[in-house]
């Protein structure tokens, strides 16, 4: 078993889904509103809504098992913020579920639009809350050395010089 975090690579995929879903869902409710589509097209934003609420939970958990290693060499405060900005994305992904299944249960059109409407926009602010977590997350790592609580010692060689690139060599004789 590897000794590195699981967290950063969990990650990657809500943060991903919570960009790509404002996009899918602002069509699917413009195709909706038109008649392109059939209701039940809207199953795929409500599924990319559960998973995204799945993948943000799965996040969560890694980040809190790998929460007393980060201490080590992070302050507490900037985990606390990190932590704090992903139980709100997460309750916002959850918060946005609700109007997104509410589309596919109404029967009347004027509700199912105005639940869509709700749906995109709660998706824009999800993506927003995706924003701040990743960049406080991006701060553990870049400005706290998060990294750090899971590196081994530095090996002599690895304080070595590299043999430079012929590019290198090259831009040097110059």
């Amino acid at each position: 078993m590897t000794s590195l975090p699981l967290h950063p690579a969990i990650v990657h995929l809500p943060l991903g889904l919570a960009f790509v879903t404002p996009v899918l869902a602002f069509g699917f409710a413009w195709a909706l509103s038109k008649g392109a589509v059939r209701s039940r097209a809207w199953l795929s934003v409500i599924a990319l809504q559960v998973m995204l609420l799945g993948a943000g939970l799965a996040a969560m958990k890694t980040g809190e098992n790998e929460e007393d290693r980060a201490e080590r060499v992070v302050p507490a405060a900037a985990i606390e913020r990190h932590e704090e900005y992903a139980e709100q994305f997460v309750w916002a992904v959850g918060l946005t579920l609700v109007p997104a299944v509410l589309v596919f249960a109404f029967r009347k059109p004027a509700v199912a639009r105005g639940m869509a409407v709700l749906t995109v926009v709660g998706t824009v602010v999800v993506a927003a809350a995706a924003i701040r977590v990743g960049h406080a997350g991006g701060q553990l790592v870049y400005v706290h050395n998060a990294g750090a609580a899971y590196a081994s010692e530095v090996k002599p060689a690895a304080l070595e010089k590299v043999a430079p690139t012929t590019g290198e060599v090259e831009r040097d004789r110059r």
